[in-house]
């Protein structure tokens, strides 16, 4: 697992985790943002790594791996971590087993654990694997029927072709699988990190779930909603807000 990292001179840090079927520079447009007052640690994470072979492992095992890294390179004070989707799985894990003090954790449209049956969480993540799979072999056009939506661009739809192409089978096998099933630790750790649950108007009934099991486990989450983006928009199509709302975590003008 490659690091990437900027401002690497300043003291607090910002962990930013992507989600899935994308690189590490699904940050690029915020980084110049924040640089030069965070040090930005940006995780390319296995499977998605280009620099590195290997293949994806699971969010409990990444974020061992982060928390580890952060340890041994004596990184005293996170501001936040966040994660997209399947990197807000790897944030909130981050912050449960942390190396050091986290004073916020964000996941914006983060994936949650099934309250379900393990057998039939693995028929859904067979479903979603198999139409991932269908996009992988049948480029650009597939993809584009495998997604049925109009918030991904002709450009966006070649740039997840390009990451397909670099990931194998398993890969995506264990990202769906994974992000289905991943424990959260039992008793829950005495954690002082501010939990943010961001989501988008789009995604509002694809996140029910997510966001009872957060009111359910964490009911100190601090939700918001943005009501004109995507599933991942914030990062991509707003990185100005994304700085902004980095920035202001600990606020309470924002929340619902």
């Amino acid at each position: 697992m490659t690091i990437h990292e900027f401002g690497d001179e300043n003291k607090e840090a910002i962990i930013l985790i992507h989600p899935s079927l994308v690189k590490w520079d699904y940050f690029e447009y915020v980084i110049p943002h924040l640089k030069d007052d965070y040090h930005l640690i940006i995780p390319a994470l296995p499977g998605y790594d280009f620099d590195e072979d290997g293949d994806f492992t699971g969010v409990e095992e990444i974020a061992r791996e982060i928390n580890d890294w952060i340890k041994r390179n004596g990184v005293a004070c996170v501001h936040a971590v966040y994660g997209c989707s399947m990197g807000g799985s790897v944030s909130l894990l981050v912050t449960l087993g942390q190396s050091a003090p986290i004073r916020h954790c964000v996941m914006d449209g983060g994936i949650t654990p099934y309250r379900l049956p393990r057998i039939v969480t693995r028929f859904i993540a067979l479903k979603d694997y198999l139409m991932i799979m269908t996009g992988k072999a049948g480029g650009v056009k597939l993809l584009e029927k495998a997604f049925a939506t109009d918030e991904y661009s002709d450009e966006d739809l070649e740039y997840v072709a390009e990451v397909l192409n670099h990931c194998s089978g398993r890969t995506i096998w264990r990202t769906f699988d994974s992000c289905n099933n991943y424990r959260i630790p039992s008793p829950l750790p005495d954690v002082a990190t501010e939990i943010h649950y961001w989501y988008a108007g789009a995604e509002e009934k694809a996140r029910k779930n997510d966001i009872a099991f957060m009111k359910d486990t964490f009911p100190q989450t601090r939700f918001r909603l943005f009501k004109e983006l995507g599933h991942g928009g914030l990062a991509l199509k707003t990185p100005e807000l994304f700085s902004d709302m980095i920035r202001s975590l600990g606020g309470t003008g924002n929340d619902r």
